[in-house]
């Protein structure tokens, strides 16, 4: 942070027409991304987690003794990260949580490996909610905050591993060994059998789809896996020889409380791609959140990389200040092979100030940069939005900051507020559910200023603008391009069907009620 400091400080302000950020203001506003290790990193907290993650990988090392068929390995979890496990969400089934674990053969032949989420009591029919990773270090458990609070909510949520990812196997099954291998590492996708479908996002595109096929399968119609992307080879008798051998189940095991007519899908980095491409290609999804970052589908589809160098964010003579990127472009990157679908269904995106690390602006970016794929939804004619977070970072939309990870202490809960709100309003449509979206509850939250350096409690951002554009229950239409300033119908926190202090961990162990409305 020093050394950026000096580096704002050192900017020859007159070579450039921007307006020059006040470098003092820029670090406050990049030393948020220290408020989640600070707050979790506690020696207690800490010992807990250790605890839970030795338990995680005992767990899973003697899962592959007794399934040998399993190659997951080498991955994040057996190599950089160990893929640390948050111990205050272990304790779900004893809060009256209903989790089951699910494999399932993709169709490159990997298996891959999830989970179902629900409630015990609730309607005997739910909506129903997708969630698909990210790259590199983004798997499953980093995101069963959400899972649950989105069951607590009233849905049934699927979780997995993408394939190269957690627990899900690396390599495909012969002849389609490389065609979903590698969980989206930049630059992989460019050579092998994945050149030419897109760069390396089939994990995510393709396990997606795998993965939504697999949540809808019922005992009358048991999950096959469709035929390879590369070859056209049929992997189905992978799967079921696996379910006669007891490894695999045949069908969702919650399938009797899935509404199959209201499905949405979520999904975080390159699983937010993925999101943003399938909710509007799959007749099945109804509405999604992206979770860093909403894009617009378009093909050809650039490579992550590619996207990256094109992202039009804070840029001085076309280089990104301090060599780092500030976010995504507009287009969604790693795609298959076209045509992309025209966009027809309502999507809210989420992002942060910056992308994974703290380079510090040196001028002030173009407030609406962040908004280029919300602006595209809004001239297509459906409801959309774009929620950018003081300080935030990519890492705040999992539940993995537990050691040094930059993200902001709040940002986790109001990505669960926004996802729950949106997915309430789309597939439960829940008139209350407007309240809570055009809320002004973040622009004044106490938990926010608590923990802020200047004791500022407003979460959006300043450097982009936030905005939402939704049509309302009551047939009026709320649009509001700067929702940190604030606009005329917002609702207030206390009409905003939701609890003072929200929290996604009181929600996830059973604290506190997800809504104050009656439905």
């Amino acid at each position: 942070m020093a050394l950026a400091l000096v580096a704002l400080l050192a900017w020859p302000t007159g070579s450039v027409s921007a307006k020059v950020v006040d470098p003092l203001q820029e670090q406050a506003n990049y030393t948020i991304g220290l408020q989640r290790v600070r707050a979790w990193n506690t020696p207690e907290l800490q010992a807990q987690v250790a605890a839970a993650t030795v338990r995680y990988q005992r767990a899973r090392a003697a899962t592959l003794v007794a399934d040998p068929e399993r190659r997951p390995n080498p991955n994040s979890c057996s190599t950089v990260a160990a893929c640390l496990v948050d111990p205050r969400l272990e304790s779900w089934t004893e809060h009256g949580g209903v989790v089951k674990p699910v494999l399932f053969t993709a169709r490159t032949g990997a298996t891959l490996s999830g989970h179902v989420w629900a409630t015990r009591t609730g309607p005997a029919r739910r909506p129903g909610v997708l969630f698909i990773n990210g790259s590199i270090i983004g798997y499953e458990q980093g995101y069963w905050f959400l899972a649950q609070a989105l069951a607590r909510s009233g849905f049934v949520v699927m979780t997995f591993d993408t394939q190269g990812e957690g627990m899900s196997d690396q390599l495909g099954q012969a002849p389609d060994r490389l065609e979903g291998a590698f969980a989206g590492t930049p630059g992989l996708g460019l050579v092998g059998p994945q050149r030419g479908l897109g760069g390396n996002g089939l994990p995510f595109y393709d396990g997606g789809e795998d993965a939504l096929d697999f949540f809808l399968s019922t005992p009358g119609r048991p999950y096959r896996p469709v035929p390879s992307r590369t070859t056209g080879t049929s992997h189905a008798a992978k799967q079921a020889k696996r379910v006669r051998a007891g490894l695999n189940p045949a069908y969702n095991p919650l399938w009797r409380m899935l509404d199959r007519k209201e499905l949405g899908v979520s999904g975080h980095s390159y699983g937010a791609q993925a999101a943003s491409w399938l909710v509007q290609e799959d007749p099945r999804l109804k509405a999604a959140v992206a979770l860093d970052s909403l894009c617009v589908p378009a093909w050809p589809a650039a490579d992550e990389l590619a996207s990256l160098t094109q992202a039009p964010v804070n840029r001085i003579a076309g280089v990104a200040p301090g060599g780092a990127p500030y976010g995504f472009a507009r287009d969604c990157f790693g795609a298959p092979a076209g045509p992309a679908p025209a966009i027809t269904k309502p999507v809210l995106g989420l992002s942060g100030d910056y992308l994974l690390d703290y380079s510090p602006y040196v001028t002030e970016p173009d407030p609406n940069a962040k908004n280029l794929a919300s602006d595209a939804y809004t001239r297509a004619g459906v409801d959309t939005g774009q929620i950018a977070l003081r300080g935030g970072t990519h890492i705040e939309f999992a539940d993995t900051a537990l050691g040094d990870l930059p993200a902001s202490l709040r940002g986790i809960d109001l990505t669960t507020w926004y996802t729950t709100a949106w997915f309430d309003k789309y597939l439960r449509h829940d008139p209350a559910a407007d309240a809570k979206l055009t809320t002004s509850r973040w622009r004044d939250d106490a938990g926010t200023g608590q923990v802020d350096a200047g004791h500022d409690p407003n979460a959006y951002s300043y450097h982009y603008r936030s905005r939402l554009d939704i049509a309302l229950a009551d047939g009026r239409r709320f649009a509001c391009a700067d929702l940190r300033g604030g606009c005329a119908g917002q609702s207030s926190p206390g009409t905003d069907c939701g609890p003072a202090d929200y929290s996604f961990l009181a929600i996830d162990v059973g604290a506190e009620s997800p809504s104050a409305c009656k439905r």
